[in-house]
């Protein structure tokens, strides 16, 4: 007696199956996006979602200038510059004339960032971890492969 065969038509297409990543893709977005502001208001209750991405960033990178984090996350100018002063007014940061150039400010976090951000950072981490231990070491890489192509994209 031979098995059935699966029926081929119940089976999604490429399509359907690029469809549901994208729906997945818009879910994970929109989570970063409530991770990013509770993350703000976990460092400082006037911080938005893009001030903490900025801070972040400066704390990842040590000292950096408004036009690094202008090329970075490909913002207007003013707009990272209203978000730098507000970091400096909240003790988040601070802007120094730069050694090689005086013309040229250097933005670098303060002690209290640092601690907040790693916090933060080691608190999110944490949620990700849980849910990757779950996957195989080649489910992860594999999924990485696939982030780092959408990257590419």
């Amino acid at each position: 007696m031979t098995e059935p065969t699966a029926d081929p038509a119940a089976e999604p297409t490429v399509d359907e199956a690029i469809a549901h990543v994208e729906d997945q893709l818009s879910f994970v977005f929109g989570r970063a996006r409530t991770v990013w502001k509770e993350a703000a208001q976990h460092i400082h209750p006037e911080l938005n979602p893009a001030g903490y991405k900025l801070l972040a960033t400066v704390v990842r990178l040590g000292s950096t200038n408004a036009h690094v984090l202008t090329e970075l996350f490909d913002m207007d100018k003013s707009v990272v510059s209203r978000q730098i002063r507000m970091l400096e007014e909240v003790g988040l940061v601070e802007s120094r004339p730069d050694e090689r150039d005086g013309r040229v400010r250097v933005i670098v976090p303060t002690p209290h960032a640092v601690e907040r951000i790693t916090a933060v950072r080691a608190r999110n981490q944490s949620r990700l971890h849980a849910v990757l231990r779950e996957r195989s070491v080649a489910e992860l890489e594999l999924f990485a492969e696939m982030l780092g192509g959408l990257a590419e994209a």
